[in-house]
Formats: structure tokens, sequence, C-alpha cells
């Protein structure tokens, strides 16, 4: 089977790998879409993140959905020929923090395409894909793009969690890439009452108003854009910080009232933190870092049709084209998320 491997930074080649068979508990999926993430970015341009790097080679990948072509031993409730999203979250139900329910803090965490432990944890941009049946989400009545959006609205449900009750709660999110704006559409199905995004680009807050941002702020022409909601000690309940940029943290901020919540999404390495700004506005800053349960609830809402994911996916490229849409998904003024057809 053909795989998308990174070796290096702007290393990126499609190699053969050998297909197993699914073991006892397991299915064997073959991925039909797959999304490239803000995180295969990073390895694609820079060859980490903050302190990840790559160490060896690594199949990419985690945002996937495909067809269920073969059951292991003592399958139940799954089917061959069967749609389903493959969640990427694969905790070891055996940690501490597993223990205690906490499962994106799994000490032993295998998650798709990561870096972090050494040996890298191989990822899921493979024709085939053998995974444990409790991480497929039937996904029928999706296309297969709709289902490989799932890990992302994951993120933007877990942080919406992290945020708290959100009924009639001003909004503000800073950063409209993909993560931002499935924000957004989580926001506002929990309730928000106004939500402001701001952005660099027009094109991504054009994807914004589009998915429910009552306003849409651009700060590379309008830098002040956030002050007319800094006035009488800010507006805004809570803060989605999806940029990992530190201006974007400190003009959020501002902006919030007395007593609101930062939920930090963005993983942009260290960031200048304004300390004192969040004592005196006794603010609570809350990370939010993937997500577990809430991929299948973010399944099930897109087949009710609760949460509209299409508007966000912007160009699909062959397998063997996969460097190609790399380079298309790193230009923001065109696109939104990228998907692989695989």
């Amino acid at each position: 089977m053909k795989t998308i491997v990174i070796h290096a930074p702007e290393d990126l080649r499609i190699e053969d790998r050998e297909a197993l068979p699914p073991g006892p508990g397991e299915v064997k999926v073959r991925i039909a879409a797959g999304g490239i993430c803000g995180s295969d970015l990073h390895y694609f341009n820079h060859g980490g993140f903050g302190n990840v790097r790559l160490r060896e080679p690594m199949i990419l990948g985690h945002e996937v959905a495909g067809h269920i072509t073969e059951l292991g031993e003592g399958v139940s409730g799954l089917a061959v020929g069967e749609s389903v999203a493959v969640s990427p979250s694969r905790p070891c139900h055996s940690c501490r923090f597993c223990a205690e329910g906490m499962y994106n803090q799994c000490l032993n965490m295998r998650f798709y395409g990561s870096a972090m432990p050494f040996p890298h944890i191989q990822g899921a941009f493979r024709q085939e894909l053998v995974v444990d049946a409790a991480q497929c989400a039937p996904a029928g009545g999706l296309s297969v793009n709709e289902a490989a959006m799932a890990e992302p609205l994951a993120v933007a449900l877990h942080a919406t969690r992290q945020a708290g009750p959100m009924l009639g709660k001003r909004v503000l999110v800073t950063g409209c890439g993909p993560i931002g704006v499935l924000c957004i559409l989580a926001a506002r199905r929990a309730g928000a009452a106004e939500i402001v995004a701001t952005d660099l680009t027009s094109f991504t807050l054009e994807k914004a108003a589009d998915c429910g941002a009552d306003t849409v702020i651009n700060m590379a022409t309008t830098p002040d854009g956030l002050g007319p909601f800094e006035a009488g000690k800010g507006t805004f309940d809570v803060l989605y910080e999806c940029t990992g940029a530190s201006p974007a943290l400190a003009g959020g901020i501002a902006a919030l009232r007395p007593g609101g919540i930062i939920v930090q999404l963005g993983l942009g390495g260290d960031m200048t933190v304004p300390v004192q700004s969040i004592t005196a506005k006794e603010l609570q800053l809350r990370g939010s870092f993937r997500f577990h349960e809430e991929f299948f609830t973010g399944v099930e809402l897109m087949r009710k049709g609760l949460i509209n994911v299409k508007p966000l996916i912007t160009q699909q490229v062959a397998l063997e084209d996969a460097e190609a849409g790399f380079r298309i998904a790193n230009d923001r003024t065109k696109a939104m998320k990228v998907q692989i057809a695989f």
C-alpha cells in the first residue's frame, strides 16, 4: 500500500509499506479521505513544532475516514463496507490519567502521526489502516470528506467543554483557520449569543462569517479593530485563542471582561502571557489539548445535520499530488481544509 511519509522539512515522499491483516478486536479500513492538519504542516514546513522534532521518517496524518474492508475476530456492531470516521485517539486505558477519565492526557497515548514519543507514532495517511474497532465511528449519511472532519471538530468540541456553559455568552475567536472556524460552529451550537472573530486574511474571515460569526475583524488592515470591545474593562465572556501567537492572546485578554475565560488551543510554542492583566481581571486561563469522547459526539452532530462542516473543505488532491496539497494548505489566502483522496 502507498503511504505519505515525512523525512525532513519539505522532504515528503510517497512510499510503499506492508498492509497488515486485522487482529482480534480490530478492523481494516480502506482510507478514502484524509485532511491535512496544522500539525502535519508544521512537520512539513519545519520538521516539528516547539520541542517536538522529527527524529525518524514518519507517516503523517490523523484526520481520516474510509470504509471497512475486513473484520477481525470478535468484532461486532460494524460491517464490511460500512463508512466510518477513524478516531486517532488511542489511550492505554491503564495509566493513572486514563483511570481518572482524562484520556487525552494518557501517559502512553498512541496518537497517529505524532513525533512526541520516540519511536514516533506512525500516522494514518495510508491506503489501508488497521484500527481498534472502538476507534470507528459509523458515518452513514455523511460523505467521506465530511467524516474526515470529525477529528478537528472534536478539538473544537473539547475546547467548548473546557470553556464551560456557553448559553448567552459573548465570544471572541482569535485565528480563523479550521480549528477557529469549527470553534465558531461549536460555540453557536452550545448557545453563544454573539461571536466575534479575528484573523489576518480576508479569505479565512469570509469562512468565519459564512459559518456564523456575527462580526469579523481583519487585524492586518484594522490593527485596532478590537478597541471598541476593550471599553469598560472589556466585553467578552470567553476567548478561544486558536493562533498560538502572543499578540493575539494579549489582544484577546484586553477585550475580555473581568471573570472571563481564556481557552488556549493554539500551539505556537512558548508564548508571552500578560499575567498582570489576567490577575487584575481575575481571568481564568484554561488549556485545551486534543479530545477523546468528543470525536463520536462530533460525528453524531454532523450526521444529524446540527453542524455543517462542508464549507470548510476547500480543496481535494489525489494521493500522488500530496506534496502539492501541502503547499496549497500553506496558503491561507485560498485554503481552509485541504484533503487527500486515497
